[in-house]
């Protein structure tokens, strides 16, 4: 294909996935069960902080977490008992586990206290044309409070070379207004532009077959690859082409030899 061809490619493959019907399978629809803004934003925040593995196993947890906090994570997060966290217990996704959801409990009122919420964090600290920087300090303040060292795994740091998959589609969900359902667009003090594609298996090796991406490695290298190409399509609203990475992907198994590549 050619550049144009292909952008022409993923632009209708954009408007193809990027639809109501993709929220009836994904984490998204998660904090798509809320209308507040600081429900949407934490439920959101938790269920992206899980998003590894299975789908359905994520969004079953998901649910699982939200049931807990008696499904008004906000309220929860802002005037829970240090006792109400017992009923955390029995939480479990993978390496994420009850210690871990207990500080995110903590650590999430320590935010909304003391640095104007999770929004403000982003809107006080993106630098330019970038919210990598803002997911560093994110991660900076999140662990101000007393922690153990094994939970700090689940925040990831673009600065130390991670290309924190699940923080960027938290970004994009909160960020981008695509006015078809799918994305909230709640953020308004924070730019599209400055958005990055969450980068994972999936998205990375259908990247590279279409020659977007030639690191090997699913790291910040590799999404200042990617970011320079989708910003180049649409400097306004780069990561909506994350819709057509990931359907080509998951739904029509594109990538599979770039897979195939990387075994050894």
């Amino acid at each position: 294909m050619t550049k144009k061809e292909l952008k022409d490619f993923m632009d209708a493959k954009v408007e193809q996935y990027n639809h109501p019907k993709f929220v009836q399978d994904d984490p998204i629809q998660i904090p798509r069960s809320y209308s507040a803004k600081e429900d949407i934003e934490i439920s959101a925040f938790l269920t992206a902080t899980i998003a590894w593995g299975n789908r359905k196993s994520i969004i079953n947890n998901a649910y699982r977490m939200m049931e807990l906090m008696d499904n008004a994570p906000f309220e929860f997060v802002r005037a829970h008992q240090e006792s109400d966290l017992d009923r955390l217990e029995p939480f479990v996704h993978r390496t994420f586990n009850a210690t871990d959801f207990r500080t995110f409990v903590r650590g999430l009122h320590h935010i909304y206290t003391h640095y104007d919420g999770l929004e403000g964090i982003f809107r006080d600290h993106a630098t330019g044309e970038s919210l990598q920087p803002a997911i560093s300090v994110l991660k900076e303040k999140f662990f101000e409070i007393p922690h153990e060292l094994r939970t700090t795994k689940h925040i990831s740091d673009p600065l130390k070379g991670s290309s924190a998959k699940r923080l960027n589609m938290y970004l994009r969900w909160m960020v981008r207004q695509d006015h078809c359902g799918v994305d909230f667009g709640i953020w308004d003090s924070v730019k599209a532009s400055a958005l990055s594609c969450p980068l994972d298996v999936h998205t990375g090796n259908v990247a590279r077959q279409l020659g977007l991406i030639r690191r090997k490695q699913n790291d910040a290298k590799a999404l200042a690859e990617l970011d320079a190409h989708l910003r180049s399509w649409d400097p306004a609203d780069p990561v909506k082409y994350d819709f057509a990475l990931f359907g080509l992907g998951v739904f029509e198994g594109w990538g599979k030899e770039e897979a195939a590549k990387s075994k050894p």
